[in-house]
């Protein structure tokens, strides 16, 4: 089962001149794929890419467990300028939440708020935007987002990127929490800091 898990390994895969992602969700332990995350936008988004900044266009990213045909939850953004909105919509179609982006920050990082408005948690960057950490509202840290590095010749002729995506023993394991972890941990990497292709 891919949701309830306290950890998630993310592997993108590579593609030379690809208009969207792809990202395998692996079992850390034994590398073992439990799941898919493909970025599916429409058409005319994908076309649009080539003339705009992918960061400031439309996406949706949907969620699959592994062997199955329907996705599982999915995060979808909008038209985005200054701050984007990232909006998380669970199993059923019920919205979990939605991440806001930081207007100035360092590291990377946005905002994780729940459907009534109110923020629940933090995903703050280091400074060098390799590792992020989930914040509760009091500062406990309940989980972590750490890009593991692939390699010299990988890094500087692709852009593919690994993250080990790590909940904290203390926090719940639950549905709602692993949505928004493994959302969160997705997000940094489609929907923030991928500059195209």
């Amino acid at each position: 089962m891919l949701l309830g898990r306290q950890q998630y390994f993310v592997k993108e895969r590579v593609g030379l001149l690809k208009l969207v992602d792809t990202y395998d969700i692996l079992e850390p332990e034994n590398q073992q794929r439990i799941g898919l995350a493909k970025e599916e936008p429409p058409t005319w988004i994908k076309l649009l890419g080539f003339l705009i900044n992918k960061q400031m266009l439309p996406t949706r990213v949907n969620v699959y467990e592994e062997g199955q045909a329907a996705p599982i939850f999915y995060i979808s953004r909008g038209f985005t300028f200054l701050r984007s909105k990232i909006m998380v919509i669970g199993p059923g179609g019920t919205p979990v939440g939605y991440f806001k982006s930081k207007l100035f920050s360092l590291g990377g990082g946005f905002f994780v708020f729940d459907m009534q408005d109110r923020q629940v948690a933090e995903v703050k960057g280091d400074w060098k935007g390799w590792n992020f950490k989930f914040l509760g509202q009091n500062g406990a840290e309940l989980g972590v987002v750490t890009k593991k590095w692939a390699g010299l010749a990988k890094e500087f002729f692709t852009s593919a990127d690994q993250y080990l995506i790590s909940l904290n023993e203390a926090a719940p394991a639950t549905e709602g929490a692993g949505v928004l972890l493994l959302a969160a941990g997705l997000a940094i990497d489609i929907v923030f800091k991928e500059q195209g292709g």
